[in-house]
């Protein structure tokens, strides 16, 4: 039995994404949820290198980077640029079709960061967030799995919240 201050390093830190993923998808603010999603993709790609799964590493780095330019724009352009790069970092590092899980998972999220808003865009993180639970059971993430579990939870609780405030077309702002 493994207690959980016997588990590795790598494990820690897909705690960490686990518990920044929980603050994220409670933001009903898109610009605070995109803000610490960028965090959380960061350390994400740590956590993958550590646990020896470049696809899904080079996948959340590629995440991070879509998540801070799309805190800025939400240009069409930005957007085919990411799922291009996507779908070119898929071909080239994936070993076998269960590898394009995080990649399939990052260009639904490019989608959702660029050309969705509200609740359409907290769909779109929920079929991504599909294919990286599926993806973490793979490769052994805790922490992923706990994360993508509870951020289908947390994000259709999100989903209702904002469908209740009749916010449902539009990004929310405080």
């Amino acid at each position: 039995m493994t207690y959980i201050f016997e588990l590795p390093f790598a494990q820690w830190l897909g705690l960490l994404s686990f518990a920044l993923g929980i603050i994220a998808f409670s933001q009903k603010n898109d610009r605070s949820l995109k803000i610490v999603m960028l965090i959380l993709n960061i350390n994400h790609m740590f956590h993958y290198l550590f646990l020896g799964s470049f696809i899904s590493a080079l996948s959340a780095l590629l995440g991070a980077v879509r998540t801070g330019t799309s805190i800025y724009t939400s240009s069409a352009y930005a957007a085919l640029f990411f799922v291009g790069a996507g779908i070119l970092s898929g071909f080239w590092a994936a070993d076998s079709l269960l590898d394009l899980l995080p990649v399939l998972g990052g260009i639904i999220g490019t989608v959702s960061v660029f050309m969705l808003q509200g609740i359409k865009m907290r769909i779109g993180f929920l079929l991504g967030a599909l294919c990286w639970l599926i993806n973490n059971i793979v490769v052994g993430s805790i922490g992923g799995v706990m994360l993508e579990s509870t951020l289908i939870s947390v994000n259709l609780l999100t989903i209702y919240r904002l469908y209740g405030e009749g916010k449902a077309d539009y990004a929310v702002e405080k």
